[in-house]
């Protein structure tokens, strides 16, 4: 008997604090020599758009980087496969006596101590349950037939809700006790965290700072095709970095992407954003600090995610970060202690440049104590 699972009984987190879980758990084996297989397999719940497989990807980035070894994702989506595809096409032995089965690609990876492969097998909650069948036995026996993964191999599903009102069957029972249930939840901070350090465009990261309930419009009663998300704001900032970049254009693209309501809204926005500095003349020292004073809320998050994102563009240019140093002290304390950690968010490397620059340390002897919370 199949009932739907209740996802009240297992932890919510973001994306950033899944990545980190799961890729300091995989790590610690892995540098251990202990047996990935240690681990249960991982099942991912969460809205369509999310970012739970952007999620699986980041996990292989700091997997890579915590234990030095090659890391090679697989990714499987499931709702397009047939069975077969997961067991092989059938046939006869060299003596005509047995079946035997040709092991599909997805089980051809690199068994070697250098590499970790990372199969992940995507929307297993939509496909056909002839597909799910054949996907839950690699979940739990890392195996189909005769077919086995390496053991460096590790297995991450994922799937929408049953309540998402999307493509979505019910898992059983007794295989939802044999995974490791994770659901994936919105936060826009740690989304903008993420879109600072991928490039997203700064507008985008800009309208979301100030807009912040408008990353996710997810409505599993609504018959709207397209609505905002984490992915389609993605998509939206890769239309604006690559495509098009006046917003007037590009709004018949971005309507198809977030719908005309949130494209709209955006275009609004982007009004306050045209009246900003450039933020060129910000980090060479042209622009006048004072002017910041008058800013309003928006126009200093929009102004924080340029600064931000230039800041990440140009991590040598220690003249003009100084400049901007310089030019955030007219801030709002809330709002310069914003962009302090967001240039610190922007790597190791350049946390250790900022520790150079009088400017950033005078802010820390005077304001330092505002990052704890402190006033």
């Amino acid at each position: 008997m199949e009932q739907e699972i209740k996802l009240s009984n297992i932890p919510g987190m973001s994306v950033g604090q899944m990545v980190e879980m799961l890729s300091k758990a995989y790590s610690g084996l892995i540098n251990r020599n202990l047996p990935i297989s240690l681990m249960p397999s991982v099942m991912l719940w969460g809205p369509p758009g999310a970012g739970k497989s952007q999620g699986v990807r980041e996990i292989a980035n700091e997997i890579g980087k915590q234990t030095g070894k090659k890391v090679c994702v697989t990714d499987v989506r499931l709702l397009l496969f047939n069975p077969i595809d997961l067991r092989g096409i059938p046939t006869a032995n060299e003596d005509r006596t047995l079946a035997i089965w040709l092991k599909p690609k997805i089980f051809q990876m690199d068994e070697s101590d250098e590499t970790v492969n990372i199969l992940f097998l995507d929307e297993i909650s939509a496909a056909p349950q002839s597909v799910q069948a054949a996907a839950y036995q690699i979940t739990l026996d890392r195996t189909v037939g005769e077919h086995r993964l390496p053991d460096n191999c590790i297995v991450i599903a994922a799937g929408n809700r049953v309540t998402d009102k999307s493509v979505a069957f019910k898992m059983p029972k007794a295989l939802a006790n044999r995974l490791m249930h994770l659901e994936v939840e919105i936060s826009t901070d740690s989304w903008l965290d993420w879109a600072v350090d991928k490039g997203i465009n700064p507008i985008i990261i800009g309208f979301l700072s100030s807009h912040k309930d408008r990353l996710m419009a997810f409505n599993p009663v609504s018959e709207e095709l397209a609505f905002a998300t984490p992915r389609s704001w993605e998509m939206v900032s890769n239309i604006l970095n690559n495509v098009e970049s006046d917003i007037d254009e590009a709004f018949s693209m971005i309507s198809g992407l977030v719908g005309i309501g949130a494209a709209s809204e955006l275009r609004t926005w982007c009004k306050v954003y045209g009246r900003l500095p450039d933020v060129k003349d910000i980090f060479s020292g042209k622009a006048k600090a004072d002017a910041a004073k008058k800013f309003s809320p928006s126009e200093l998050y929009s102004v924080i995610s340029a600064m931000t994102i230039y800041a990440r563009e140009h991590q040598d240019d220690i003249d003009g970060i100084a400049h901007s140093l310089k030019y955030a002290q007219a801030f709002p304390p809330d709002f310069s202690v914003m962009m302090i950690k967001n240039y610190m968010s922007i790597g190791d490397s350049f946390r250790e440049k900022l520790m150079q620059v009088p400017e950033f340390m005078r802010w820390a002897e005077t304001k330092g104590r505002l990052l704890n919370g402190v006033v």
